[in-house]
Order: structure tokens, then sequence, then C-alpha cells
């Protein structure tokens, strides 16, 4: 996986955004900015990228993504906790229709108990209120290759959530759900006519 792979699917998620009409924001650390990068590389791709946030360091994370401080000090910087409210934080500040998060251990440095080199968090949000998490751990390959397989990864999972429902179509498909509900309860909720006993 490399530069090609990154290339491609860049491609096809701006297609595919366009068409349904998605707008995207990036929240990075360990990357450093290369998934925006990635996307913004394809001539035309500012009808869909909004921005990208490069939050390195954990002040930045809070600052700029309004990611709590209990929760770095609680899970740390590169966890599913961190992860989820950096993609969150870049979702509501950008007022995007999807926005993905990456923290993780580069390398060579950094490790820390539970916490090998390779250790990537990813999280995916959208505007219907979708979240998905990963995690990954590619392991000590260099710190080019796990950032280059991070930024891949990061791809994959937009285009996941690209190709979910479309955000406006949520609230019709759930007030049809609530109908269906509604009409199917109150069928099982008719009287039934019991015999009386003969009269004796």
């Amino acid at each position: 996986m490399g530069g090609s792979d990154a290339r491609a699917l860049s491609r096809a998620l701006l297609d595919l955004c366009r068409m349904r009409k998605l707008t995207i924001a990036t929240a990075e650390s360990c990357t450093g900015g290369l998934v925006a990068g990635a996307l913004t590389d394809i001539p035309g791709s500012s009808d869909v990228i909004d921005r990208g946030f490069v939050t390195y360091s954990n002040e930045a994370k809070r600052a700029m993504l309004g990611v709590n401080a209990t929760t770095l000090a609680t899970f740390g910087a590169v966890s599913k906790e961190t992860a989820t409210q950096m993609a969150v934080g870049a979702l509501e500040r950008a007022d995007v229709d999807l926005a993905v998060a990456i923290t993780g251990i580069a390398g060579p440095g950094g490790a820390t108990p539970g916490k090998p080199v390779g250790l990537v968090h990813f999280a995916v949000a959208a505007r219907d209120g979708r979240i998905v998490h990963r995690e990954h751990r590619f392991g000590a390959i260099g710190r080019t290759a796990v950032r280059e397989r991070a930024v891949v990864e990061a791809l994959r999972m937009l285009m996941e959530l690209a190709r979910g429902p479309q955000v406006q179509a949520k609230p019709h498909r759930e007030a049809a759900s609530r109908i269906r509900l509604r009409v199917a309860r109150s069928a099982r909720r008719h009287p039934v006519k019991r015999r009386r006993p003969p009269r004796t």
C-alpha cells in the first residue's frame, strides 16, 4: 500500500462525495496532514474538502478540536476515546458532512506499555450521527510505512461512511419507520370480542 493506493482512493472518494453532495474535514495527529494532502492533491477537490486540522500536541487537540482534558489524561492521546472526540470535534467545528481523525504512534520512539509502535486509532463521524472507530497495529514497519498505511485506512473509512445514507434522507426514513410502527401497534390493539357464557 503506497501512494498509488492513496491517490486512487482519493479520486474515488471525491467523486462519490460530489455525487452525494458531501463535504469532508480531517483531523490528524501522527499523519501530520497527509490525508488532507492526498485529497487536495487531486485537482478540483475544493468542492469536497473544507479544511484539515493538524493537532499534533495535546494542547492542539483541546484547543482546535475540543478534546476533553480528562479524556487525554485518562486514556491518552492514542486511544479510541481521543480519536472519536477528534472526529466529532472536526465535524462540528468545520460544519461538514464527514470527518476523519487519526492518532497513533508512528515511531521509531514513543511506545508505552500496552501502546506499541505502529498502534493507530481511527475514527470517522457523519453529520447523521454515525461514528465508526478502528484500531490498527501495523507493527514496527518504519515511520513512513505506518503513516502511509494510516492514510489509506482513513480514506477507506471515509469511503464506507460516504456510501451510507445521505444526511438529508435520514429524517424521512425515521419518520417512515415511526409511521409503520404506529400502524403495526394500532393493528394489535384492536379489542378482541369475547363470547359471553350462556346464562343458566
